[in-house]
């Protein structure tokens, strides 16, 4: 325990004036509105703070005063609960077992901040240095802890799980692990916290930037560099939030929060370059970030914005990310937009919410379980406890954003919520909660009723991270310390407004408006470069570019690799991903050389994609246009573009030719180019120095850059000289009766087998028999099948090439990150066969999961559509970080059902060729998905998604749109609120299929706002087997809701049956049209097969009529149905006087 204070003599410095100290006490400013207004313009500048200027201002003694009374209130609140071994701070007070890592940098914070004011005097008796030194100490003592836990900082660069998280609780006294018997809170069992670790990298650089030494040894430098990795996949990483509980329903499941993204995204920009041993550091002491990771973390934090996470629709500890200390981004929208929406739902008279429905601190909730049953978070709806905290928050965030109103208007709120202890100092409660007695009022009239505070955050146990934000936005009000003394590395402004930072290394600075992408490229060959100048194309042989040399990105990976090693804390350092777009768009100097990597899409795969020259043109697109929308760094990105003499063998390679004429003339799409010789362009590109390799690891790396062939004969002149390949075509032979003949006879057929697809199926019965390393003549079967793939790529054979890729179980590169970029758009993935189960992609998932999944649930019922569904699980990836626009209405991409899209398309569309050859008998003469390029298939799944756009001008039947919208599974605008009131208009629920959604259930444990809902919904129109069938059912749904809205006293007694429905109003079509039988159908009953063929029939006859019939006969279902409920016949016949249309 700390030695008592002498309170005597901190009373003696509050003594100096009496009325600043009455000002003090009232927990405000002494300012006059005014002064405040004056204070906040002054600070809001972004000019160095001139201290002498402001000192002189006011009276300094005045100043020293002030000062000195925040000097005794940080002792007296803040510093002595301060461990003295560890340097920790408690949550609470009173409490002295439990040291929290999230309290200890925001006291940290605090005192730092003090220290920071102090720096303006010249006299300071030695409390500046105090100030310092006990921030420091908590850093440390920080460190010291997650030090002891280096295995699991090990463990989660490869795997993010919750068992390797680093711990955001430890023993006050000791900094040891607790034990749970420990725990006094059961929030601290939830230790993946990524905003943890990011709000400490945060604050480690800030600090090192004002001139303390906090990081002692290089071992210490190591560790931070692997924090670095620890927090990079924070966007593909469900964590626990910055409350540890997961989602809102606090069931013990974690989930992707944007605060967490948002949080670590400024992390990583804060401590990019940043040297960790200051002004006296070395090349070692220095901190990297991969570009590529900082840049999806940004992406998918944008793109959350304004919601928090899948059960949040928004939370307020996205304040502390959008504003001081990460201010995680710096568009004015998102900005704008996501504290609107905080503020609107979150803010009441006491605080602000945590977020809606939260049972933390209310009175109704069981302290006594650790987590919540199904449903019982709408026992807190409106009566959730407000946290006052977020008004110092709001108060700072006003300082920094040069707003005075909201800074006064939140002191103002602030003001009353203030407890008192027996010396008069301002104490901050942790949150209010409704009485007992007065739950009910409060629910019946939001805000109507008193609150009573916590006893956390009482003089008696005082809330130490609310005494912190209270010292820290006392100090900036009061203009005793300016925004640019506690963000010295201006992370409030945006990038391209910070100053530059000089040095050998590359640092975030905004994307110019006119910014260049520089393009070099690579021929393979002196012959291929000789017959690219005969149209005009300059390019460089590896050769021509020495003593620049050219690397695969692979080989930059193996550098990386030595960032971070310590075999102190054995620590490997980077683990082997692969360098993205914009990280091999930067120059490298390593050990003395200079090196340009080409980009990923130019390795040879063991996938087949890169056998489609179509798609590489197109990803060469892609690729320019993502670098020039995302490069943030200083210097222009370079790109360079390898040509192979395969490229020039395609039959479309005079494509990429036409690709390289576009980039010569400058301009790309709206983008701006340069095309030129590499030792032109590196003066103006962005140049990263690798100093942490040494001379002797470089040696050890045996790093093999890209080599030039060499040829005898140079004299290829055009591509009409170039060998191209033929169309090959080859006989369908089935070899499936060689299932059940022997292994001698298989190898004597495979011998004789010249196809392609013969030589496969003989090879995939083997490989099922004997296994992928079985020698035929020294040659695995693995290896031979792989040949064959290669083979018939060659020649563009790509029902073969799919087969092949599917029987290697092959997973295409680069997967995982497209899958969550779909994910952090809202949206869910299911993989599965149509009939079959289907596997939803609802979180983030390894290659090794994805191909597990795959090969388990989707070959054994398709083999092909293994391969098939990772193509549109690739594009879908792509399209959405692009044109997110057309997958609006889509909440759940069922992958098999997109291409159960495009096959419906082709056909529609063969269907069509037929009639215009006048043959009505013959089927359709298509080829098979399993036969078309990827590209092919690309522009078809493009094609089907933008069906909106052309189902009018190409005369689409009703019957054709409906399939296509419902197997891409789409619902109109504002589908699911609609779905909410027939819900809630009903006593019992919803019925499809047998399928029920329970009224009671789903109101009671979800909000309409919330994802939970939507997919509740989604799942249950997945029961339909037919998507023109599921989209008769959406339309209804909508139907349903319109005359519900026109007529709200109305409701049904029972369920509400969606079979019953559309079959009464199937009889109504068939009775109106003439086609209907003696004996009725009823789809709600279980009919024979004729019967259920019939209807089959009859609903795409029903189908196949226009929306303006359709509707008024879903209505008529609709109101007959009701009348025979008996319920206000009146009402009903009159609005179903109006036609219901559906937009």
């Amino acid at each position: 325990m700390l030695p008592p204070f002498d309170t005597s003599m901190i009373l003696d410095a509050l003594s100096s004036s009496e009325s600043r100290r009455h000002a003090f006490r009232s927990g405000f400013g002494t300012g006059s509105l005014m002064n405040v207004r004056a204070r906040v313009e002054r600070q809001s500048s972004i000019t160095e703070p001139d201290i002498e200027s402001i000192l002189k201002v006011g009276n300094y003694s005045d100043t020293v005063n002030q000062l000195d009374m925040y000097y005794g209130l940080v002792k007296r609140q803040l510093l002595r609960h301060q461990s003295p071994t560890t340097g920790l701070f408690p949550a609470q007070a009173h409490n002295k077992k439990v040291g929290s890592v999230r309290d200890s940098i925001y006291c940290a914070a605090a005192v730092w901040a003090l220290y920071q004011a102090y720096r303006r005097i010249d006299d300071d008796r030695g409390k500046s240095y105090e100030l310092g030194q006990s921030a420091v100490k908590c850093i440390r003592g920080i460190l010291s802890c997650w030090f002891r836990e280096t295995s699991k900082v090990e463990n989660f660069k490869s795997s993010q799980r919750v068992e390797y998280a680093l711990h955001t609780y430890f023993d006050l006294a000791t900094g040891a692990e607790l034990s749970p018997e420990e725990f006094t809170f059961k929030e601290g069992k939830n230790n993946l916290q990524i905003d943890v670790i990011s709000l400490f990298l945060v604050f480690l650089v800030q600090m090192i930037t004002s001139g303390l030494q906090i990081i002692y040894t290089s071992d210490e430098i190591f560790f931070i560099q692997n924090l670095v990795y620890y927090v990079e996949r924070a966007y593909r990483t469900p964590d626990f939030g910055m409350w540890a509980r997961g989602s809102k329903y606090n069931e013990g499941k974690p989930e992707i929060h944007a605060s967490s993204i948002g949080m670590a995204k400024a992390a990583l920009e804060a401590i990019n370059g940043c040297n960790l041993f200051g002004d006296r550091g070395c090349a070692n002491s220095v901190i990297y970030v991969d570009i590529d990771a900082h840049n999806r973390n940004r992406s998918i934090f944008e793109t959350m914005l304004p919601k928090e996470s899948s059960s949040k629709n928004t939370d307020s500890s996205l304040l502390p990310a959008l504003s001081w200390p990460c201010f995680a981004t710096h568009d004015e929208m998102s900005y704008n937009q996501t504290k609107a929406k905080i503020v609107k739902k979150l803010k009441g008279n006491y605080g602000f919410k945590r977020f809606l429905r939260d049972g933390y601190g209310t009175i109704l909730e069981d302290k006594d379980r650790e987590f919540y049953t199904e449903g019982e978070t709408k026992n807190f709806e409106q009566i959730e406890s407000e946290w006052p905290i977020f008004y110092l928050f709001m108060i700072i965030d006003g300082v920094f954003k040069g707003l005075p109103d909201q800074v006064l208007e939140y002191q103002k709120l602030l003001k009353p919520r203030l407890k008192r202890d027996h010396l008069g100092d301002p104490i901050v409660p942790k949150y209010f909660f409704v009485p007992e007695d007065s739950v009910e009022y409060e629910r019946q009239d939001p805000g109507s009723q008193f609150r009573q505070s916590s006893s956390e955050g009482s003089p008696s146990d005082i809330f130490l991270w609310g005494q912190a934000m209270y010292v820290i936005a006392d100090l900036l009000t009061e203009g005793l310390v300016h925004i640019n003394e506690i963000d010295l590395i201006r992370r409030y402004l945006p990038s391209y407004n910070r100053p530059r930072r000089g040095g050998r290394y590359s640092a975030f600075q905004g994307t110019a408006s006119d910014l260049v992408v520089q393009v070099v490229l690579i021929a393979e060959s002196m012959r291929l470069q000789a017959m690219m100048a005969t149209y005009g194309i300059q390019t460089q042989t590896p050769h021509e570019v020495e003593p620049v040399q050219i690397w695969p990105p692979g080989e930059l990976v193996k550098v990386y690799q030595n960032l971070g090693v310590s075999e102190s804390f054995n620590l490997t350092g980077r683990p082997g991903r692969p360098i993205g777009a914009l990280g091999t768009s930067k120059v490298y100097r390593i050990c003395g050389q200079t090196i340009l990597c080409y980009p990923l899409i130019f390795e040879v795969s063991e996938f087949y994609l890169s056998h489609d020259m179509s798609l590489l043109i197109d990803d060469i697109k892609t690729e320019l246009q993502f670098v020039g929308r995302y490069w943030r760094l200083s210097g222009r990105p370079t790109v360079c573009i390898l040509i192979r003499e395969e490229h020039m063998r395609d039959p479309q390679f005079k494509e990429m030719i036409d690709l390289f004429a576009l980039l010569r003339n400058g301009s790309l799409e709206g983008l701006k180019v340069r095309t030129g010789r590499l030792q032109n362009l590196i003066s103006s590109s962005c140049i990263e120095h690798l100093d942490f390799v040494s001379d002797e690891d470089f040696e050890r790396l045996n790093v093999q850059p890209f080599t030039q062939l060499k040829h005898e004969y140079i004299g290829y002149q055009s591509l009409t000289d170039v060998p191209t390949a033929l169309k090959y075509t080859e006989e369908d032979t089935d070899f499936s009766s060689f299932v059940d003949k022997s292994t001698y006879d298989i190898l004597e057929a495979l011998k004789l087998t010249t196809t392609f697809k013969g030589q496969a199926e003989l090879l995939a019965i083997l490989i099922r028999r004997e296994g992928m390393h079985y020698q035929i003549e020294n040659k695995s079967l693995r290896d031979r099948m792989i040949d064959v793939k290669r083979r018939a790529g060659s020649v563009r054979i790509w029902s073969v090439v799919r087969y092949c890729s599917s029987i290697l179980e092959q997973l295409v590169d680069s997967i995982s990150p497209f899958i969550t970029t779909v994910l952090v758009n809202g949206k869910l993935l299911t993989v599965g066969v149509i009939g079959k189960e289907e596997i939803v992609l609802d979180k983030p998932m390894t290659p090794k999961e994805i191909q597990l999944v795959l090969y388990k649930h989707v070959a054994p019922y398709d083999l092909m559509q293994a391969v098939l569904q990772q193509e549109v699980l690739l594009y879908c990836g792509r399209l959405i970080a692009t044109n997110p626009e057309l997958f609006s209405g889509i909440l759940k991409i069922r992958i098999g059902w997109v291409l159960k899209a495009v096959e419906l398309y082709l056909t529609m569309t063969n269907d069509e060729e037929l009639k215009m050859n006048g043959n009505t008998n013959g089927s359709p003469s298509q080829d098979s998905l399993n036969e078309r390029s990827p590209s092919e298939l690309r522009r078809l799944i493009y094609k089907v998604l933008t069906v909106k756009e052309w189902a009018s001008d190409e005369k689409l039947s009703p019957l054709h749109r409906r399939q296509l919208e419902g197997a891409l599974s789409r619902v109109p605008d504002g589908f699911y609120p609609k779905v909410w009131l027939v819900l809630s208009k009903t006593l019992e629920g919803i019925n499809l299929q047998g399928h029920k959604i329970d009224k009671k259930a789903t109101t009671t444990n979800m909000t309409l706002s919330e994802l939970n809902f939507r997919l509740t919904v989604e799942d249950m129109l997945s029961k339909c087997v037919n998507s023109e069938y599921r989209q008769i059912i959406v339309e209804l749904l909508c139907i349903l809701a319109t005359i519900l809205e026109r007529n709200p006293e109305l409701q049904f007694r029972c369920q509400v049956d969606l079979d019953q429905l559309i079959s009464d109003a199937l009889q109504i079509f068939l009775k109106d049209t003439g086609f209907g039988r003696k004996n009725s159908l009823d789809v709600t009953k279980k009919q024979s097969s004729d019967e259920s063929q019939l209807f089959e029939t009859h609903i795409l006859l029903f189908c196949s009529a226009p929306p303006s019939l359709t509707n008024g006969l879903l209505a008529r279902a609709v109101v007959n149905n009701l009348l025979k409920g008996g319920v206000q016949e009146d009402a009903i016949e009159n609005d179903f006087a109006e036609r219901c249309q559906i937009s």
